[in-house]
């Protein structure tokens, strides 16, 4: 929630067993973010998809897959105030395959060491700075 609240999303939307506040781990690490970035819950990624298509939105994977996109080359039509869901998925398993069917586009953050795995939080971090920081 501090991440969405940093770069000004417009929303967050919270699928599967995903806590919703004011969950006490949620509550503790947002800071009072949950006040300032408006949020969702869905039972399953798929509706949650769909309801953003129907509001025409772009909607990107994180997520390693061969025919993934690196960050640094995603390309954003600014002029049109292009509108962008990003899916970040489970810590483990990533985003479902159900899931990445429904995307317009995967991407990916190129790393370098033997891992190839970040955190959800520093990911969303990374991937929303290079979003956004070409129109700031």
């Amino acid at each position: 929630f501090r991440t969405a609240d940093a770069f000004l999303l417009s929303g967050v939307y919270l699928c599967g067993y995903t806590p919703c506040p004011p969950h006490r781990d949620i509550q503790k690490t947002a800071l009072g973010a949950t006040e300032s970035v408006s949020w969702k819950y869905f039972q399953h990624s798929t509706s949650a998809i769909a309801t953003l298509k129907e509001d025409g939105y772009r909607i990107m994977a994180v997520e390693q897959v061969e025919a993934s996109t690196p960050l640094q080359r995603v390309i954003r039509d600014e002029k049109e105030n292009e509108k962008l869901a990003v899916i970040f998925g489970n810590e483990v398993t990533g985003v479902d395959e159900r899931v990445l069917l429904l995307c317009d586009q995967c991407i990916e953050i190129p790393q370098l060491g033997s891992k190839h795995s970040l955190n959800i939080s520093v990911a969303a971090g990374i991937v929303l700075w290079e979003l956004v920081r070409r129109i700031v």
